[in-house]
């Protein structure tokens, strides 16, 4: 039978087990119940995204514990379906897409523990295959877009970057690291891996330790849309600057404490005033054409969670960006993109 343009993908698909032969309870955890990496047919490789854990916490600047967002991430993910309406695609006839395992964690280096995740994501799947990482704190962003950059081949212009969090992530040194969770995008800029001109940061909100942590991103040109701009204007700017980005490939990252400690109690840096649930995935629904390379999704604590809302909105917003590829492989993603922000 052929496919419809809302099925059609990269020609690989994702075989699941049948939720109503077996239930999401039983069996192997994997993210979304994904075939893990080594399990997945060989008509389906190279795999399109490979899903891996970084349960790194050690560049936290507050309350520790998102070591363990991975695991609480992937509990929750297994009531993830695989048909959006949204998006009008299903993402497991889309792609193929599986679970990478865990990258090794140096506890006692914010430094080290980055390099060693980016050789575990340098070996993940197929050079073409494209990396999400489940943090972990933010920190583990610089790694997984230096993988991620590397499969690109080091374009000189470096990465556009989609990045919803409270917090800009451009602070230079905290307590003499330059690699916490504080720092990954200052870092990312200075070594060319992300064009700050084509990074937009999403969701800033509260205050600050000085007015000066906002200069770095000005004086390099990152376009930064606080909360504010976002409920009195829409998401009509995110749509507006991605249509600006054209076909250049993109990173999404994702703070969860983006969102609301009142929809998301569970991150060690809770930011009050901030999106709902809702609004956080139509945040990411406004990124509709993106040419999406890599992604992230950071900062859950499961132990300041509250029944797993934390951890089962952190893998809906996972979900919605494999959506993004999943709609723009097929087409769909287009057609909704030319009617974006109309009414």
């Amino acid at each position: 039978m052929a496919k419809t343009a809302a099925q059609a993908g990269s020609g690989r698909v994702t075989v699941l087990p049948d939720a109503r032969v077996s239930p999401r309870y039983a069996g192997l955890v994997t993210f979304g119940r994904y075939p893990r990496l080594e399990d997945v047919a060989p008509e389906n490789r190279p795999v399109d995204w490979v899903i891996y854990g970084a349960p790194f916490d050690c560049g936290v600047t507050y309350r520790p514990g998102a070591r363990f967002g991975p695991r609480a991430v992937r509990v929750e993910s297994q009531y993830l379906k695989r048909y959006s309406i949204a998006h009008g695609v299903d993402v497991c006839a889309a792609m193929s897409l599986a679970d990478g395992g865990d990258a090794p964690a140096r506890p006692y280096s914010c430094e080290g523990s980055m390099k060693a995740q980016v050789e575990f994501a340098r070996g993940l799947g197929d050079k073409t295959s494209r990396l999400l990482a489940i943090g972990g704190d933010h920190s583990i962003a610089y790694g997984n877009l230096r993988a991620t950059w590397e499969r690109l081949g080091g374009p000189a212009r470096g990465l556009a970057l989609l990045h919803f969090d409270s917090h800009l992530d451009t602070v230079d040194v905290v307590w003499g690291d330059k690699w916490g969770h504080a720092s990954p995008f200052r870092r990312a800029i200075e070594d060319g891996i992300v064009d700050p001109r084509r990074m937009v940061s999403v969701g800033i909100k509260g205050p600050l330790n000085t007015p000066t942590d906002l200069e770095f991103a000005r004086d390099h040109g990152v376009t930064l849309l606080t909360y504010d701009d976002i409920r009195r204007g829409g998401t009509g700017a995110i749509e507006r600057f991605v249509r600006a980005l054209g076909d250049a490939p993109a990173y999404v990252t994702f703070d969860i404490d983006v969102v609301d400690p009142a929809f998301a109690p569970g991150t060690g840096t809770p930011s009050v005033g901030g999106f709902t649930s809702a609004e956080a995935l139509d945040l990411v629904r406004a990124c509709r054409g993106v040419e999406v390379v890599g992604a992230d999704v950071v900062e859950v604590l499961p132990d300041r969670d509250v029944s797993g809302i934390t951890a089962l909105l952190a893998a809906h917003v996972a979900f919605e960006v494999l959506c993004l590829d999943a709609a723009r492989r097929t087409g769909v993603g287009r057609r909704v993109r030319r009617g974006a922000g109309r009414g």
